[in-house]
């Protein structure tokens, strides 16, 4: 698996984590099967979301970060094919959308707050629903249960490998995008996909010609600058405007028509590949974005976006902090500056999730990106916890394939 995995990794946790999925917080107009009726947000939020994973990563209390930050939209993720296949959407593969209240709850405790969210599809793990499902109507028949279930007014195609390396599954999720434009009149549609020194690679070109081929332009069409050999806000800057070149030349449009139609997808903090973002790195990219008119600007994640303990996690990418010096939700306020709005200097209403797997243990702690052989130890949700054989990138329990020994508390 590629290190970005975690970005992506997925656990079935309970409710009770969310810590937003209580009772009481639908609004009226909640049918009891979604979330609430969604508020009027202009595209500028759902343009400047960041992502958030409401069932995985230690996922923080979204209300609190919005009354830290001043954020109104959160970019949900992932929705993908059930793990035992099927055309049917599911929340990273386990938790089915038809049936799901965790979510629901946490998207109804945004609401309350005046916000709302986008979904995202796709991401690094798992099966793609552009992949599982047979036809471009058949992905899109999906992907508008989502849209159905939840009131949304906005979705991202986060379209990466292996999924863009499948024509096929290509051709489906752009023609799927297509179909919900023309069915959800208003809907703001992203495409986010890989980021490279010319812009996007080989299979992020085929998107874009794809794209044209069905006459579909979404919103905009974002890249994510890092884990490929960035360094800092420099060489980001530098992949947009490559980037801006290959818009033009794929659809014909001028300068400031592609800069209208292009966004960034960033990494906060360091990212799986050992590149470093930091504050002034944002603000670096922040300020050419708005001085292009560019039309997104969002980052992974807000799980992330707070300091690691130990404050530099032991020089490890986390998908639950994000091993730079911070304050708690440091990198969320830039998007709110995209948005337009200003964020307040006040501290979250609520302490930051700590991150699992620290406190009073010793063993360092579990990292998805890590390989992990017989006898390694690593530290999760306050537990020292011992693998038995060869593992990547699944969390310690005493389910899954069996690899963990849980050694008891810290």
């Amino acid at each position: 698996m590629s290190p970005r995995h975690v970005r992506t990794f997925a656990a079935v946790i309970t409710a009770a984590c969310l810590g937003l999925a209580a009772a009481g917080t639908a609004l009226a107009g909640d049918d009891g099967k979604g979330a609430a009726a969604p508020q009027s947000l202009g595209s500028n939020w759902y343009a400047a979301a960041p992502y958030l994973m409401p069932l995985d990563n230690d996922p923080p209390d979204a209300a609190a970060v919005m009354d830290a930050t001043g954020l109104k939209a959160f970019q949900l993720a992932f929705i993908l094919a059930p793990n035992g296949g099927g055309c049917t959407p599911t929340w990273d593969g386990t938790s089915p959308v038809g049936s799901d209240t965790a979510v629901a709850g946490v998207i109804s405790a945004i609401r309350a707050k005046g916000g709302d969210v986008s979904a995202s599809v796709g991401g690094y793990g798992g099966t793609k629903l552009g992949q599982a499902c047979a036809t471009p109507e058949a992905t899109a028949a999906a992907y508008q249960q989502v849209v159905d279930k939840y009131g949304l007014k906005a979705l991202d195609f986060d379209l990466e490998e292996p999924e863009y390396e499948n024509a096929a599954a290509i051709r489906n999720e752009i023609g799927a995008a297509k179909i919900l434009q023309q069915k959800n009149p208003g809907i703001y549609l992203s495409i986010t996909t890989a980021g490279t020194a010319d812009g996007t690679g080989w299979f992020g070109k085929q998107m874009l010609d794809e794209a044209k081929s069905q006459s579909f332009t979404p919103d905009n069409f974002s890249i994510m600058p890092f884990d490929g050999g960035f360094n800092g806000a420099a060489s980001q800057t530098a992949a947009l405007t490559k980037f801006n070149s290959l818009l033009r030349s794929t659809f014909g449009w001028d300068e400031a028509t592609a800069y209208a139609h292009e966004g960034i997808s960033q990494m906060n903090g360091r990212s799986d590949t050992g590149e470093y973002f930091t504050q002034t790195d944002f603000q670096t990219v922040l300020d050419f974005a708005t001085a292009h008119h560019m039309a997104r600007f969002t980052n992974w994640s807000v799980n992330r976006d707070r300091q690691c303990s130990p404050p530099d996690n032991n020089g490890r990418t986390s998908g639950t902090c994000s091993s730079v010096p911070q304050s708690a939700y440091d990198f969320t306020k830039y998007s709110v500056k995209f948005a337009g709005a200003t964020p307040p200097t006040t501290p979250p209403t609520t302490p930051p999730t700590t991150p699992p797997g620290n406190g009073d243990c010793t063993a360092a702690a579990y990292n998805a990106g890590t390989v992990y052989v017989g006898g390694d130890t690593a530290s999760y949700n306050g537990h020292t916890w011992k693998a038995k054989w060869w593992t990547q990138g699944e969390t310690p329990s005493t389910g899954g394939s069996g690899v963990w020994q849980d050694l008891g508390a810290c």
